[in-house]
């Protein structure tokens, strides 16, 4: 399976990649973003590329994948809906058109979070946004797209979280997220199994295009 990976930087994004390079049945990896990992592995390519609205110079790296994880994302902490809704909506969906026109046998899979509202009706901003998010995606032609909404996310392996908030929350929470873990899998995962479910959904689908917490465990 050969995957390509956006927002490979973040908290889960790190997670995703650190799984596909120990999964085998991955052949190559590509990174997508604008910034490097600072990793390296043989089957490791990345693309560090400044404006991810436009994809063109760089289409035919694209060409060939089996999957896409789109983990990029930004915090709506402090932001209006005019500054969250292109880093979004806009961006999610500008990277999908192009990689839907490229190979429509693809499967895309993206990150969104518990809690997404896809009637376009609440009154949480980055739930709204996200939903429509959601929406337009499952309406692309790919051969199959999934929405992973996972709740709490302990990171593992050494990962942190680039949003200082977070980091925060889970230096707090740091004793807990064992115990919160075991005795609440519906709101609480880990950046590991996140990023296991999606390669799981990859390469075998899922009965639901919409994967809640608990189904992102039980995957």
């Amino acid at each position: 399976m050969r995957v390509v990976l956006f927002g490979a930087t973040g908290m889960v994004g790190q997670g995703v990649l650190r799984e596909c390079l120990l999964d085998p049945d991955v052949e190559t990896v590509l990174t997508v973003g604008r910034n490097a990992t600072g990793q390296r592995h043989e089957r490791l390519r990345e693309i560090v590329h400044a404006d991810l609205f436009d994809l063109s110079t760089i289409e035919t790296e694209l060409s060939g994948i089996d999957a896409c994880f789109f983990c990029l994302g930004v915090s709506s902490a402090g932001m209006t809906e005019k500054s969250y809704r292109p880093v979004t909506y806009d961006l999610t969906i500008s990277v999908a058109r192009t990689l839907a026109k490229l190979d429509p046998r693809m499967t895309f899979i993206y990150v969104s979070g518990m809690g997404t509202d896809s009637t376009g009706q609440g009154r949480a901003m980055w739930a709204r946004v996200k939903g429509e998010t959601e929406n337009a995606l499952l309406a692309m032609p790919f051969k199959a797209a999934y929405m992973f909404r996972p709740a709490l996310i302990v990171p593992l392996d050494g990962i942190q979280s680039k949003t200082k908030l977070y980091r925060v929350v889970y230096a707090a929470l740091g004793p807990l997220l064992p115990w919160l873990y075991a005795i609440a899998p519906r709101y609480v995962t880990t950046t590991a199994q996140v990023a296991r479910a999606m390669l799981a959904v990859a390469k075998r689908g899922a009965p639901v295009p919409v994967l809640e917490n608990r189904d992102i465990n039980q995957v």
